[in-house]
Parts: structure tokens; sequence; C-alpha cells
């Protein structure tokens, strides 16, 4: 190595929404401080390295998205590693690490993360630090965090253990055994946390001596501070008797922790916080005549305006959600073509009352019509930095807030380490300090992750913190669609679009005073609301911006022949009446085929509440479209007065997964003797879950084979794409 260059190690990410890439990003920045030189780049950037000829060590973070899919920008690197003819020892050079990210709510667990690196072992690569694998449903910190500080140590006993291998096979054969045999005495071990004790701040430290780094420490705040910590019901009341009356008053009052107040132990706790992020954008604000302003989202090639042209409301009662049925009029744009099972996007841009509010919370409403100009900053030290990619140019600021960040998003740790510089109030920056740690990271999760508090909100409750535009835009992520499956088949609805959903409800909290509806969900029921009328006398057609997700799985058989199995409670049907519409235009049209038997699950809280597309379930049995119709509804009283193990013939079924397990015998009839298949669509944190459990143990009773043996049969159905699931968390 020549004199002066530091050591370096090859870090690769592979991200759907930002996560992994910004974990990346931050492995890259710091790995300055440890000695090393991180050459960072995605994983489809395969022109800016070359594993086939890779000596140094390599970092892989990936996250896994959909049904246990690569991302996007990892697609083409997996189909490259999962070649067949590629050689057993074809990556026997290779020394690899992995972080994977994932979601315990879906059932392919960290499936990219996994995919990698069991590629990469049968293609001979060798591991120099354990994997990590880390879960978005629980806090991907609890892992991510201590896996990151281990990752230092391993990279360097890998370079030099590499070092000493490459030594050894330039010299003399017994030399290279004495010297691989001193190099093999040591594997990588996780670093500890290392905590430095530092004094209380005095009163006059400023936001930048209270930063710390990735392995210091902050003080315990003040007890003057402490005081002056929120902007909530919590500060101490004014009285006229004077301060003896105000300090009786508060002896008799238990301190409340909230998201601007903590309480001891963590209040009197040094801390270990994130590194500070470095800035790397510039953004000026210019009043400018030629700035354009842009009437629609960005993509204009994939994303169309299409009208509502239906909206029906399928429940009723105060003790269900409200569930809409919407219909788009696609007839005018011919390049919008489906099939049942294929979903699509819906882009929603930010409520114009938030995004107000947040031009008035940054200071710049009177500056919201101005061109925003963004470029990389000269001096900035991040690696790989880049103008976002989702931001065009020459917007207005009032464009950039309405249609291209998230400003709903719950605020990462890195955000809230950097507004931490921003934050004039001691006793604030203390408290976003304590919300970033790691001793924080209960209050993390109570605070802003349970309540999903956006950043609006955090900003509110932290009213001396003045953050930079270009704060934002460098830590906010992309505001992003959200994908809905198509409930209809265009043999049945020519030139329509169908789909349903579930009006998303976020309660009332401290920060919150009021609930809110979802960004999307709620922008969906607003539009469709009563209309001004034209001078024509009818109202205008809401309109709504989509673009196609097309599956290549998520269908039912192309064969009519082949049975399937269909669970869908609540929204989840949607897919399913596409699919049955179109099997019942089949049969219409050749009435002499041979079609499979078909089952429905479905499952509700009330039968005449939420019972979904009732008249038509009933019409698809009638016409025969529909083999088998099961429902369930848990919250009325006959199906809550039977016990959940109680799935004998004549026993009411409160869930999908009880009249499953009653229809054992036949389901596994269709899946496991007559080569059928089994489609799962809906909710992932429970009902996925539970419906997997319940096949393996149909499988296991009906086979009569052990529950690891039920859990293999299973899993060879979902390598055959027999088993299918479209879920959501």
């Amino acid at each position: 190595m020549p004199c002066g260059k530091k050591p370096r190690f090859v870090l690769l990410y592979g991200s759907q929404k930002g996560q992994a890439q910004s974990i990346a990003e931050g492995v890259a920045e710091v790995a300055e401080e440890h000695g090393l030189d991180a050459e960072l780049s995605c994983l489809d950037a395969n022109a800016k390295y070359n594993l086939e000829l890779e000596t140094a060590p390599v970092v892989f973070i990936v996250s896994t998205t959909g049904d246990g899919e690569p991302p996007d920008n990892a697609l083409k690197f997996v189909k490259c590693i999962k070649k067949k003819n590629l050689a057993s020892d074809h990556y026997k050079h290779l020394r690899y690490a992995l972080l994977a990210l994932g979601d315990t709510n879906y059932a392919n667990f960290c499936n990219c993360g996994k995919t990698i690196e069991r590629r990469l072992q049968e293609l001979g690569a060798r591991q120099f630090y354990a994997t990590g694998y880390a879960d978005d449903g629980v806090g991907l910190e609890v892992v991510v965090d201590p896996w990151l500080d281990g990752l230092w140590k391993a990279i360097k006993e890998a370079l030099s253990k590499m070092n000493a291998e490459e030594a050894a096979e330039s010299c003399p054969p017994d030399v290279q055994l004495n010297l691989l045999s001193i190099t093999d005495h040591d594997g990588p071990q996780q670093q500890s946390s290392e905590k430095v004790p530092t004094s209380p701040a005095s009163p006059s430290a400023s936001p930048a001596q209270l930063a710390v780094s990735d392995l210091g420490s902050v003080p315990p705040t003040r007890s003057s501070e402490l005081a002056s910590l929120s902007s909530d019901a919590a500060a101490a009341p004014t009285s006229a008797a004077g301060p003896q009356k105000d300090q009786a008053e508060l002896s008799h009052a238990e301190p409340v922790a909230s998201l601007t107040r903590s309480l001891p132990p963590l209040s009197e706790s040094s801390l270990n916080v994130p590194a500070l992020p470095s800035p790397y954008l510039e953004v000026s604000l210019q009043q400018a005549e030629t700035t354009e302003e842009i009437d629609g989202p960005l993509d204009k090639e994939n994303l169309h305006e299409v009208p509502i042209s239906k909206a029906v409301q399928l429940t009723s009662g105060e003790s269900v959600k409200t569930a809409l049925l919407l219909e788009l009029d696609i007839s005018a744009h011919p390049t919008i073509t489906y099939q049942p099972g294929d979903s699509f996007n819906v882009f929603c841009p930010n409520r114009a009352a938030e995004v107000e509010d947040m031009l008035h919370r940054l200071r710049l409403y009177d500056q919201r019509n101005y061109a925003v100009n963004i470029c990389l900053s000269k001096d900035t030290k991040k690696k790989g930095a880049q103008v976002p990619s989702h931001i065009p140019k020459n917007v207005s600021l009032l464009y950039l807030l309405t249609w291209c960040l998230e400003i709903r998003s719950v605020p990462k740790k890195a955000f809230l380490r950097a507004l931490v510089e921003h934050t004039a109030d001691g006793g604030q920056r203390r408290r976003l300090q304590e919300l970033c740690s790691k001793q924080g990271a209960a209050n993390y999760n109570a605070y802003l992750r349970d309540p999903s508090l956006g950043v609006l909100e955090l900003l509110t409750a932290f009213p001396s913190c003045s953050p930079p535009l270009s704060l934002l835009i460098e830590h906010v992520p992309k505001l992003q669609p959200r994908p809905y499956s198509a409930a209809s088949s265009p043999l049945r609805h020519t030139g329509k679009l169908r789909f349903v959903f579930n009006v998303v409800e976020f309660p009332a909290c401290p920060v919150r005073p009021v609930g809110r509806r979802g960004l999307c969900t709620g922008g969906l029921f607003d539009l469709i609301g009563p209309a001004p009328a034209e001078p024509s006398g009818a109202p205008p057609l809401p309109k709504v911006h989509v673009s196609l997700r097309p599956s290549c799985t998520f269908r039912p058989p192309a064969d009519l022949s082949v049975p399937f199995v269909m669970v869908g409670p609540g929204t989840g049907v949607a897919p399913f009446i596409g699919f049955l519409q179109q099997r019942e235009k089949q049969r219409q049209e050749n009435p002499r085929a041979d079609c499979g038997e078909t089952w429905l699950f479905f499952g509700c809280r009330h039968r005449d509440g939420d019972f979904l597309f009732r008249e038509e379930l009933e019409g698809f049995v009638s016409s025969g479209a529909l083999g088998h119709l099961e429902v369930c509804f848990s919250r009325d009283a006959a199906a809550t007065a039977a016990a959940p193990e109680d799935v004998g013939p004549e026993a009411a079924c409160r869930y999908v997964q009880h009249a499953l397990q009653r229809r054992g015998r036949a389901v596994t009839d269709v899946l496991l003797r007559r080569n059928g298949r089994i489609y799962v669509c809906g909710d992932a944190r429970n009902m996925a879950k539970d419906v997997n459990d319940a096949l393996v143990e149909t499988i296991r009773a009906e086979l009569q084979v052990d529950q690891l043996e039920a859990m293999k049969t299973l899993a060879a159905l979902r390598e055959e794409k027999r088993y299918l699931q479209d879920v959501w968390a």
C-alpha cells in the first residue's frame, strides 16, 4: 500500500425507499474517522465496482421489498449472481459482511439479504463479520446500531488477515503455513460501545459544544434547563400567590414524560448519539418571473391524470372502518392496460394546509413562489453526495413541499441529530439528543415512531429549532405514491379501473391534539366530497394521478382447469373480485371449458356492516364462477362465542384462518393433490402470519407429518409460485 493511503473497503447498497442507502451513506461518512476509505456504490451501478477482481472487504447493506423481492436497484445484481453457469469458486477470493433490512410483519423477512448471502456462499465467498438482520417492525436501530459498532473492528481485522494471506501466498510453502496459522487464531469480534464521560455543560455551551461523535457522550441536562424543556402543559404554572405556592402545588404533581420532556434515569444519563451528518447541499431561493410552475407530479411518462367516474361507500355503522370503492375512467389512456392481480400507484400531494403550516414554520411563506436552486456544497465530506433526483429543476418552493418531500414521514435519528445544531434552547437540544441516542431508543419509539409523528409535528413541538431548507431537502425522504390492488377485470369493466381502500385514521396524541386521516386515503376521501358545479350545471370530475405496477405472479391461473384458493379478509378481497369477474366472463365466452374449483375465504366484523361486495360474491356463487364462499364475522355474536380452536364442521369461525383449518382437507386436496394455488391478500401484521400458521397446521394434520415437514411443504409451494401473497403492513 502506498504511504499515506488509507486502507479501502467496498460498500454496496440496494434500497427501495432510501433506508439502506441512508445507512450506507452514513457508514461511508464516518469511515474516514476510523482510518478507512469506503468506496460507495449502488448495486446496479456495476460499472463502479468489480466483485470478480475485488481484493478488499465488501460490505453489503440491502433491503427487501414486496413479497420478499430485491429492491429495484438490486434486481440486476441478484439476477447476475443467480446464474446457474457460475462456478462454485467464482467468488472464492471475496470477503464480505452483510446487513439485511426487513420487516417481520411480512412472511419473507430479509429475503433479499438472505438470497444474496446464500448465493455468495455457494460461489465460495467467505464472511468476515456476522450478518445483521434488522427488523423495521420493531425498529431497525435495535440491530443496526450494534452491528455498525462492531463493523469497524471487523473490517480492520479482515484487512489484516487478507494482507497476511496475500503475503503468505508469495512466500515459500513452509513460511506460508507459519503465517497462516498466526492469522487464523483471531476472528472478528463484536466491538463494544465505548462511552466517554464528560462534565456537565456550562450555561454558555453552544450547540456545537454539545455535539458528540458516535463514541462520545452528552452530559445530563442541568435542572435549570429541564425547567425550560417543553412547550406542553408540563411547564410550571404562574400564580399570584408567589413562588412558594407554585412550589407546593408542583410537589404534589407527578412529572410526566412526553415528546419534549424526559425523566430519570434518561434525563440524568450520559448519551451515545449518532455522528453529526455531513451537510452536502447548498440551497437558495430566487425570485424570478420565469419560474415554471409544474401542475402535476414529476414522471410525466409513467404517471397519468385520470378522472374518478364513480365512488361508493361499501361500509356502514360506527363499529367498522370506512371502506370506499373508486372507479377510474382510463378510456382516454390506451397505454394503461392491466390484468386482475395487478396493482397501481396513486400519487397524492401533501395537504395544502400542512404545506402552508410548514412554510410558516420555516419562515418562508412569503418566498413560497420563489424558484428553488439546489447544488452540491463544494466542501462537503459526504461520500457519493448527489442532488436529489426526485426534485426537478426550476420549481417553486411551494411545489417542492407539495409534491417532492414526504413531510409526514417520521423523522430519522440522523435528522434529529442534525436538528440539534439549529436549536437555540439548551433543554430542547438535550431532548433531541436523547431522542436520537441509544439510551433514548424507547422514547424515540414511544413519541415518534409509534404515533407516526411527522416532520412538521416535530418542529412544532420544538419551537427554538430553526433548520435551514437545505436540511429538510437532505433528510426528508421523497414523497412516495401509495399502491392499491385492482378490484376489477377489464373484461367486465372496459375502460375502467376499480380499487378499494379503508380510510386510515391516526388518533390524537399529546403533540397531535386532533386525529388525522392518512395522506392518500384521506386525500381521496376529501376528493370525492361535494364539488362546486361547473357553468354547465354538472360538478367537475375529480382527478387523480396513477401509474401501473404490473405483477408477473399474483394473477389467476392462465389455465382455467387449475383450481385455486383465495384468502382475503376486509379490503384484501379486492383483487379476488377481479379474479372472479375474469373467471365469470371466461366461462360465459367458453361454456364448455373445464374450469378448476375455486374457493374464497373472506372475513369482516359484521354481516350487516362491512360484508364487502356481498351481492356480487353471492352472484359469483350462483353463476358458478366461485365454487365455495366461506365468510367469517369476527364481531357478531355467534362467531365471538366460538372459541378460536373450535374449528369443527358446525362451528362458527371467527377469522379466516379458522375457516381454513375447518376446510383443511379440501384445501390440501387443491394444493397438494391437484397442483392448485393459494392467494393471500391483506394485512401482513397479523392475518398473513396467522394464515401461514393455519396452513402449516392443516398440512401437518392432513398429511400426518411433523411441523418441520409441513413447513418445508409450504415453502416448496412458495418456491413454485403456488403460494402467493399481496400483503401490506
